[in-house]
């Protein structure tokens, strides 16, 4: 049996991301909002979309890392 190729997603709905960072969709939500997590718009009106890159939500969790240990690595 050959192994297959399973890529993980580039992006992630606001319902998932929140489910891997292990907090609610609406503090996500809240920190969208804020400013405070990165995330990309798509599309227009009714058919907009947030979506969190999972890159940009590793490097985003680097940086809380960091700072939360007064920047020591």
């Amino acid at each position: 049996m050959e192994p297959t190729n399973v890529q993980s997603p580039l992006a992630l709905r606001l319902r998932d991301a929140a489910k891997i960072l292990g907090i609610s969709p609406r503090t996500l939500w809240n920190w969208n909002q804020a400013g405070i997590i990165p995330c990309a718009r798509i599309g227009t009106g009714k058919r907009k979309i947030v979506l969190y890159s999972v890159a940009d939500l590793q490097k985003w969790l680097a940086q809380q890392s960091q700072s939360a240990n007064g920047g020591a690595v």
